[in-house]
C-alpha cells in the first residue's frame, strides 16, 4: 500500500494582535533615543493626550512647577529653561548623559501624571507615547533654542512681552530650576549672537539663562 502524502495546512494570519505587547502609559520612548556621553543642552517636547486638561490654567501651571520642583536636579539632569503651552511643554534641559535623560524625563513625567491625574480625578496615561529631543551641540544651538522656547507663547497666541507660562517669568531665585555645570550653558552661549541675528541676540532671550540660580539638589 503506498503511504498517501498529506500536506499541512498552517494558518496565514499574522500580524500584532490588538492589546499585544508592553501596555503604553507614562513612559519615555525608545524611539529616536538621542546618545551622548558628556554634559550637553537638549530641547524636549512633552505632549498631552487628548483629554488632559488645559496646561496653561492656574492649577495645572502649579502642578508642573511642583513637579519641576521636586524633580530638581535628580538623575544627572538639570531643568534650565521651560515653556508651558496648552497641551505640551518645552524643556531645556543639561544632562550628563542620554541615561541621565531618560531617568529624569522618567522621573517627571511620573510626577506630573501622578499630580494631574489627581487633580482630574482620573487615572492612567497623560503623555503621547513618546517625547522630541534635539541635542543643542553648539552656542548659536542653544541660544536660538532657548530664544524659541521662551517665545513659544507669541508663537502659538501672539502673545507680546514675556509669558506667564514660562521660566522667564519666575523670580531669580526659583526653586524650579537649577544652576547649569557645562561650558556650552555657563560660558559658550555667550559667542552665539553674530552681527544683524536678532534671533541670537541676548536680549530676545528675555535674561532668563543670565540669572543666577540656586545649586542642584
Amino acid at each position: 500500500m503506498s503511504a498517501q502524502q498529506t500536506e499541512l495546512q498552517f494558518s496565514r494570519r499574522g500580524g500584532r494582535r490588538k492589546g499585544a505587547g508592553r501596555p503604553r502609559g507614562n513612559r519615555v520612548s525608545h524611539a529616536a533615543r538621542p546618545r551622548f556621553g558628556r554634559v550637553t543642552p537638549v530641547h524636549v517636547t512633552l505632549r498631552m493626550r487628548e483629554h488632559v486638561w488645559n496646561l496653561r490654567s492656574g492649577r495645572s501651571f502649579r502642578r508642573l512647577r511642583a513637579a519641576f520642583a521636586k524633580a530638581r536636579g535628580r538623575f544627572g539632569a538639570r531643568l534650565v529653561e521651560f515653556s508651558v503651552q496648552g497641551n505640551h511643554l518645552h524643556l531645556i534641559l543639561e544632562a550628563d548623559g542620554n541615561g541621565a535623560l531618560t531617568r529624569a524625563l522618567q522621573g517627571l513625567c511620573i510626577r506630573i501624571a501622578r499630580s494631574l491625574n489627581k487633580m482630574m480625578g482620573r487615572s492612567g496615561a497623560v503623555f503621547a507615547d513618546h517625547y522630541h529631543a534635539r541635542l543643542l551641540r553648539s552656542p548659536t544651538e542653544l541660544v536660538r533654542a532657548i530664544a524659541y522656547v521662551l517665545g513659544n507663547a507669541a508663537h502659538h497666541f501672539g502673545a507680546r512681552g514675556v509669558d506667564d507660562f514660562c521660566s522667564a517669568a519666575l523670580p531669580s531665585d526659583a526653586e524650579e530650576l537649577a544652576t547649569p555645570r557645562g561650558w556650552l550653558l555657563t560660558a559658550g552661549r555667550r559667542r552665539a549672537a553674530p552681527r544683524g541675528d536678532r534671533r541670537s541676540a541676548p536680549e530676545h532671550l528675555g535674561g532668563a539663562v543670565e540669572r543666577e540660580r540656586p545649586p542642584a539638589a
